[in-house]
């Protein structure tokens, strides 16, 4: 069923701090262009692994590119603050990260958009601007 989603730069700005997200593929190019979210039983361990530790979360496009129509690829914002004073965080980041910062899990990869990197994009928020975007491709 179609849906809306929102980019995750949209999230921050809406937020107003940074905003926390996750994206699931392989590394490899030819393996990406097959991938399928629905069916990535690592993306479905972490999605349960979220809902089993409170950890809100929900679909999420990634950084807004008005030049780009693509499909959403399973990206999922995560609604805690990145803080790593916060033992929310800490449970979270020590699930998905070894402690060098690398990833635990393959094909899964944990990024943060930095409200000023969002705020680039803040002309998106003007009532409109997505339609006439899609007016214009």
């Amino acid at each position: 069923m179609p849906a809306l989603i929102e980019h995750i730069d949209a999230i921050a700005r809406q937020k107003g701090r940074a905003a926390l997200y996750l994206e699931f593929h392989p590394q490899a190019a030819a393996e990406r262009r097959a991938y399928h979210h629905e069916e990535d039983p690592m993306r479905a361990q972490v999605l349960a692994w979220l809902d089993a530790n409170g950890v809100p979360w929900r679909p999420c496009g990634p950084l807004a590119n008005p030049s780009v129509m693509a499909s959403w690829r399973g990206q999922v914002y995560l609604d805690l603050p990145w803080d790593e004073a916060l033992p929310a965080y800490q449970v979270l980041r020590d699930y998905l990260e070894l402690p060098d910062g690398s990833m635990r899990h393959a094909g899964v990869r944990f990024y943060a958009m930095p409200l000023e990197l969002a705020m680039e994009n803040a002309e998106h928020d003007e009532p409109g601007y997505w339609q006439r975007r899609a007016e214009e491709f």
